[in-house]
């Protein structure tokens, strides 16, 4: 069994070293290769990366094509029978791939795997995800009433906002700061690779929908934790474009799944609307309180 870890870079040197530096001192249990794919960073000089880690795969692509085209052009350079796509902000403690990879081999239904993944400081990041849907915005809207059912109740109705990351579960996806899956699932996709349609942001989730497509479930395992550095505290003059971006991605996965149908538009109503509402309440109180509520 070989790992290919597939870690994508651009203009983050000194993280990513700190990435690969981790892979290498906790990956203990199983081989695994590195291979690191530089997206035409302008900031960084790619083969520097070799002097501190000779043993790695460099691969310098001639243009930045995001985060997707990114991981396909490593993937198709990989040798291993299993793939890691590891953002390069990430930080291993532990040998958290062997456990990963022998989780994986065990059970053929999986599709994607994902891990514990925290902040710096220790704070879970909700990783494990279902998917978009009419019941599931609506569930959100009555997140006070559900904190009267069981946690296990509540957790696995909505893995978003109740689940605390401390069990093992299936899940409809998981985050790609972190994923691995068997590479022999991508020649049963259409186009035998991931799919590159988005640049950032929201590639896992397609992901993720179209290995369940084929009969594959996500799966999010419990037992070992991940440090993300994602930034936890973006500006508040730039969230409103994130999260105009991010509510455009969803309506592209919705329709990707429903098409134009009356379920789409019915959908991306609610979805807009809560999501909006949501955002200017959070921008009142951080005005009034100076701090950002959940």
């Amino acid at each position: 069994m070989l790992v290919s870890v597939i870690i994508v870079n651009y203009n983050t040197f000194q993280i990513t070293c700190n990435c690969i530096e981790s892979v290498l001192l906790h990956t203990k249990q199983v081989p695994c290769e590195i291979i690191l794919v530089d997206n035409a960073s302008p900031a960084d000089k790619p083969d520097d990366f070799l002097l501190k880690f000779p043993d790695i795969t460099l691969i310098k692509s001639k243009e930045n094509g995001g985060f997707a085209k990114g991981n396909n052009i490593g993937i198709a350079a990989a040798r291993g029978d299993i793939i890691l796509l590891l953002n390069s902000d990430t930080i291993l403690t532990e040998d958290s791939i062997s456990i990963a990879a022998n989780t994986l081999v065990k059970s053929t239904d999986i599709g994607a795997l994902g891990v514990r993944l925290v902040y710096t400081d220790g704070g879970l990041q909700h990783t494990a995800r279902k998917f978009r849907s009419i019941k599931n915005e609506l569930l959100d809207l009555c997140r006070p009433v559900l904190k009267l059912l069981p946690y296990q109740k509540r957790s696995q109705l909505m893995l978003n906002q109740y689940f605390r990351g401390n069990y093992d579960t299936y899940c409809d996806w998981v985050s790609g700061a972190f994923m691995m899956f068997r590479k022999d699932i991508l020649n049963k996709l259409e186009s035998n690779k991931l799919d590159e349609r988005f640049f950032m942001y929201g590639e896992d989730h397609l992901w993720c929908y179209q290995f369940a497509v084929l009969g594959y479930r996500s799966y999010y395992l419990s037992a070992t934790t991940v440090i993300h550095i994602h930034n936890a505290s973006t500006a508040p003059s730039k969230q409103l474009q994130l999260l105009k971006k991010m509510l455009a991605l969803e309506l592209d996965i919705m329709e990707y799944r429903k098409g134009k149908s009356l379920y789409y538009y019915c959908f991306a109503l609610i979805l807009t609307a809560k999501e909006m509402l949501r955002y200017y309440i959070k921008i009142a109180a951080y005005k009034v309180f100076g701090y950002r509520i959940k």
